[in-house]
């Protein structure tokens, strides 16, 4: 049984600068075998959702029973650099979430680790907690936040797993603080 078709992988899928052409193909095909199943999932930093390519790629997804995963992982500027590698500005970031959460529902995966032995510091989540705060309350609709750690070896050697129990006090906060559904997995 086929359950979704993602775009995603190593890299993110939205630098495709033809990225509505491919979402459109994999939909025509899609359609052409019947039903809403498989679901189409796009797992995504964001980063580029300002682009005009990638938010007709967007509008299509949605049109077929689609679900954007967006990456938020920080709170602030300082953490968000800490963790990411990339030039895109977090606050880029968080407008283009924002402003995407208001035209379609969205999953929000939020990744938490140890840095050099230390777990994102309590003013981060609640940093974390205020982003997705100020995403609903300006209209944005946050269906699912996913609180989850690294599962397998990551790239940096000083960046290990967090305790289940970590992550389920992460994911209360989230519910607590924002009212917002969560799910959790662990390591």
């Amino acid at each position: 049984r086929l359950n979704d078709i993602a775009f995603s992988g190593d890299g993110e899928p939205t630098t495709y600068r033809n990225f509505d052409e491919i979402v459109q193909r994999v939909a025509e095909v899609k359609a052409r075998r019947g039903g809403q199943d498989p679901k189409l999932v796009l797992i995504t930093n964001a980063s580029m959702f300002h682009r005009p390519a990638v938010e007709r790629g967007l509008e299509t997804l949605d049109a077929h029973n689609g679900e954007i995963w967006a990456k938020l992982e920080a709170g602030t500027e300082e953490y968000f650099r800490l963790i990411e590698r990339t030039v895109v500005p977090f606050e880029r970031v968080l407008e283009n979430i924002a402003s995407a959460a208001r035209r379609w529902p969205l999953v929000i995966q939020g990744l938490f680790m140890r840095v050099q032995g230390e777990a994102p510091p309590e003013s981060e989540i609640e940093a974390f907690c205020d982003r997705l705060c100020e995403i609903t309350s300006t209209g944005g609709q946050l269906k699912l936040v996913q609180v989850y750690t690294v599962a397998r070896p990551p790239a940096e050697s000083f960046v290990t797993a967090l305790e289940d129990r970590e992550l389920r006090e992460i994911a209360l906060r989230v519910q607590s603080r924002c009212g917002l559904a969560t799910d959790v997995f662990g390591g």
